[in-house]
């Protein structure tokens, strides 16, 4: 197959351009040339700027037809509206990066299935169910077949571990025993998935036609408590579990996070059994493995370690919390 990924240099896609490439097929990238990824063989490179439509069209058109496109890069209504202009009637399959922030919050029941209504808390899951709802009409009307896919939270190395407050500092704060910042009551359920399980995911769907117009979210599969996840950190790192630090989602949207009352005060907890059957998915890095190996990856890599003496924000939001309580 000759297959478009539209990005290709970004956590997932360079594990899913390594898939594709490891399976003979042919595989173009587009993408500005701003990060460069690792050679594969049977791989090139077209540089632009999908959002300079007219440019990206005539790119397209150039290069001639595509079994396969995939965007990982769709974020805005109009990246749909230049797709379907562009890829109508001219790929056998579209795949888009969507993300499970498309389903509403709180789910009507637990696990999550691709059945939940959308929803949107924030301008990028709000977008993202426009440009859901777009394909799926042009896809109605014959556009293309389009298969959705909508991961979690996916990390990989060369980041830290997510947290709201202080991310590219947050393993530094933990491996030298500084307060952490939790959420609400650090009860609510989260999962974690490595780029590597989500590629073979994304690499399953090309030329699948079971895939055809269908949606399929594939997360991690370790249902953890906020809490759990700080104290399974600690734990890859070998160290005591930090002081967990709880301040109500809606206190911590004063300090400017939004992030916890937008999406993690709620349970992110989603049944795979659909990209288990159609996309043969399997979660196989367990979340210490990929703790450690991130942290391994900043031993390498020093240079892209973050000093959390360097920024105090988080131990000022644990101090004016602290002393807030303390007069109760």
């Amino acid at each position: 197959m000759r297959i478009l990924i539209i990005g290709g240099t970004g956590l997932i896609s360079t594990y899913i351009t390594e898939v594709l490439a490891g399976q003979g097929e042919e595989v173009v990238l587009y993408n500005r040339g701003q990060t460069s990824g690792p050679a594969h063989p049977g791989v090139t490179t077209l540089h632009g700027d999908r959002t300079d439509y007219a440019a990206f069209d005539s790119q397209m058109n150039e290069a001639g037809r595509f079994d396969v496109v995939i965007d990982m890069v769709g974020f805005r209504p109009e990246d749909a509206e230049s797709v379907v202009r562009t890829f109508s009637g001219k790929t056998s399959q579209f795949v888009f990066c969507s993300t499970v922030d498309v389903y509403a919050k709180p789910a009507s029941c637990y696990p999550y299935t691709e059945a939940e209504g959308y929803g949107g808390l924030n301008e990028y899951s709000c977008n993202k169910v426009v440009i859901e709802k777009r394909l799926r009409q042009a896809a109605e009307a014959g556009a293309f077949p389009l298969t959705i896919i909508r991961p979690a939270y996916t990390y990989g190395e060369g980041r830290s571990p997510l947290h709201p407050v202080s991310a590219r500092r947050y393993l530094d704060r933990v491996l030298k025993g500084k307060p952490v910042v939790v959420h609400g009551d650090g009860q609510s359920l989260w999962t974690c998935s490595h780029a590597s399980d989500v590629a073979r995911a994304f690499a399953a769907a090309c030329g699948n036609q079971t895939a055809h117009n269908q949606a399929y979210h594939v997360t991690g599969e370790e249902w953890m408590t906020w809490n759990q996840y700080h104290q399974q950190v600690a734990e890859a790192l070998g160290v005591s579990c930090p002081e967990l630090v709880h301040i109500p989602s809606c206190i911590l949207s004063r300090f400017g996070i939004t992030s916890c009352s937008e999406n993690f005060q709620f349970n992110n907890i989603f049944d795979n059994s659909k990209a288990k059957r159609d996309l043969g998915y399997q979660y196989t890095v367990t979340w210490k493995e990929g703790v450690r190996r991130m942290e391994q990856w900043l031993n390498e890599h020093p240079e892209h370690r973050a000093d959390s003496d360097t920024d105090d924000r988080e131990d000022l939001i644990i101090a004016a919390w602290k002393s807030r309580i303390e007069g109760l």
